[in-house]
């Protein structure tokens, strides 16, 4: 069965992004935690560039992808670092480097404290990977038909879980 739109892939990865000297750095390696990513293809749970480099790819499939940041994470966006007031954070002990998520406009984001100055936060809402190449290297464990459970909820679910237990998620 080849991946397409309303499945369910389990793959593996080693995501790697490529630094200024060229060289390459592991970000993320779903073997080395024995655990891999497991999605609803044509539901938006993955990067666009992946989820469309594994349009038509079958089960036992290796697979080396590319991605510039418009294909992943987006291209940085200088527009989204901003100073903000440190009451804007409550107590919460901010360091520069520190990061944390909070609910945007688009859902989730996540919010990286770059610099604390007395009662001004410069906070970049960049995603931490925008702006980078990235390289996936992919293995495709499975792909099977996603159940309506999983198509009601937009992703996957627990084995057994019945469409009847859960939200639908689309807005009517």
């Amino acid at each position: 069965m080849s991946i397409k739109a309303h499945q369910v892939v389990t793959l593996h990865y080693v995501l790697r992004d490529i630094l200024s000297d060229g060289s390459q750095r592991i970000l993320d390696d779903s073997n080395a935690r024995s655990k891999p990513l497991e999605y609803l293809h044509g539901h938006d749970n993955i990067v666009p560039g992946l989820e469309n480099a594994l349009v038509g790819q079958t089960v036992g499939a290796e697979l080396s992808i590319q991605l510039l940041p418009a294909d992943a994470y987006g291209v940085r966006n200088e527009a989204l670092i901003q100073d903000v007031s440190r009451g804007s954070f409550g107590g919460a002990e901010l360091v520069p480097g520190g990061s944390f998520q909070t609910e945007g406009e688009a859902g989730p984001q996540i919010v990286t404290v770059l610099n604390v100055n007395g009662d001004l936060v410069t906070i970049d809402t960049n995603h931490p990977l925008a702006g980078r190449t990235l390289n996936y290297q992919v293995n495709i464990l499975e792909v099977r038909e996603a159940t309506r459970a999983e198509l009601a909820k937009g992703h996957p679910l627990p084995p057994g879980t019945e469409h009847s237990k859960v939200e639908d998620r689309k807005v009517l």
